[in-house]
């Protein structure tokens, strides 16, 4: 006779799949199983695949205010948390959703420090027309960006302030994460968003912070709403999670300053360091550090936070904190110094003109976050190699009035090839109206 196997019976579905679908249906997950889902995906116990299918849920499903604390502090405490000893100087950090030139960290961290506060900046780099810090920092001569958490709290004990990257050890949930959310088409989700920026800013033990939430053609997030939506998810939690939280909402149709590209905005941040540059960065500057003198009652009100933030900055000792922190950091300050007196260090430089007179009345600064990282100047896979050199400076702004022949700017390019396209197509981020009556 015979023999009919019986039906093979199938694997009960693991715990983490019940979980997707709980997310998947719009049902509240529990502090405990977001927290036991994050400890074993970072221990490889979830596999890429399910992961994603929780994300692309938490994408369409959302989360709630608890949900979202929860996977924030389990991302925050997948490694190491940054310990610091007693000490009267507050503990402050600055974010930005990024944009194009936006180069505040640079000078507002040395600022920061020279106001007597402890400035632990753990940064990013940049990917597609968004700039890096890390990336502008590297182009630094001798410059590591690589310091371990027990050398960052030494360093910020002593000189107050430290810029470095992500360890492996600190936040690993988030990179992990972050990579998931970069090739599955989960980036722009609000909860996502805000656990990401929060684990690693929580994970600096902060006292306070301040956000810079940007809008617009090279912003993250392209309408004012959206980025109050975002500003006040973080607000809320970081408050909630016992960090003293102030939120910019600033404007990214066009570019921060006037140069995009690593050493060009090194090289306007030193501008701004010494009292001068561009007047848009030096007020974005001013009013993130004045923001944090008021959540950390060091001034009296925002009028008296904004002097003493000017007069700090006009003091030069904000430069010369600048200077401890390369030294710290392994910098060649002669190096630095040379280069800094260079007019350009790109092979290859190129101008765009005017050619009517008027008033600039656009300067898209996704079109010039697009060609800078054609140049070189960004990624387009978090493999690619960035030039530190390309990028784009002296550019016009709204409100300039220009005659045919001024410079709407400059283009720093590796080959001449690169240089003439970028200039075809940076003209197309220009547009010149005609002068008023009493322009």
């Amino acid at each position: 006779m015979k023999t009919v196997p019986s039906p093979a019976v199938p694997p009960d579905p693991s715990p983490f799949l019940s979980l997707i679908e709980s997310k998947r249906d719009g049902r509240e997950l529990s502090p405990e199983s977001i927290a036991g889902f994050v400890r074993d995906f970072t221990s490889g116990a979830i596999p890429d695949y399910q992961m994603s299918a929780m994300l692309m849920a938490i994408y369409f499903a959302g989360m709630t205010p608890a949900e979202t604390r929860a996977l924030t502090l389990a991302m925050r405490d997948s490694g190491e948390v940054l310990t610091f000893p007693d000490d009267p100087r507050p503990i402050v950090d600055k974010h930005s959703t990024g944009g194009v030139g936006d180069k505040v960290s640079l000078p507002l961290a040395p600022l920061l420090a020279a106001l007597d506060f402890r400035v632990p900046m753990i940064s990013g780099r940049g990917l597609g027309i968004t700039g890096g810090t890390l990336d502008k920092l590297e182009s630094i001569p001798g410059f590591t960006t690589q310091l371990d958490p027990a050398r960052l709290v030494e360093q910020v004990q002593r000189i107050g302030v430290a810029m470095a990257g992500q360890t492996d050890t600190m936040i690993p949930a988030d990179k992990k994460l972050y990579a998931l959310r970069d090739v599955t088409g989960t980036v722009p989700s609000i909860p996502l968003i805000t656990a990401s920026i929060l684990s690693k800013k929580l994970a600096e033990s902060l006292n306070a912070l301040v956000m810079d939430v940007k809008f617009g053609a090279a912003a993250f997030m392209p309408a004012e709403p959206e980025a109050r939506r975002l500003a006040d998810s973080i607000a809320s939690l970081a408050e909630a999670c016992g960090v003293r939280t102030a939120v910019l909402i600033s404007d990214m149709n066009t570019p921060l300053g006037r140069s995009a590209g690593n050493w060009l905005e090194i090289q306007e941040s030193m501008e701004c360091l010494e009292n001068k540059g561009p007047e848009d960065l030096r007020q974005l500057v001013v009013e993130c550090a004045a923001q944090l003198l008021i959540l950390t009652s060091g001034a009296r009100d925002l009028a008296d936070a904004r002097t003493r933030a000017i007069d700090c900055l006009a003091s030069g000792k904000p430069r010369r904190k600048w200077n401890e922190l390369l030294a710290a950091q392994g910098a060649d300050l002669d190096a630095f110094q040379r280069r800094l007196r260079l007019d350009h260090t790109a092979a290859h430089l190129v101008e765009v003109p005017a050619t009517r007179d008027g008033m600039v009345s656009r300067c898209d600064a996704r079109v010039i976050g697009e060609v800078v990282r054609d140049l070189g100047g960004g990624r387009l896979t978090k493999e690619s190699i960035i030039d530190p050199a390309v990028g784009i400076d002296r550019l016009a702004k709204p409100g300039d009035v220009v005659r045919p022949g001024d410079i709407l700017c400059r283009i720093h390019a590796a080959t001449e090839a690169g240089a003439l396209a970028a200039q075809a197509r940076v003209a197309e981020a220009f547009e010149v109206s005609d002068l008023t009556s009493d322009g």
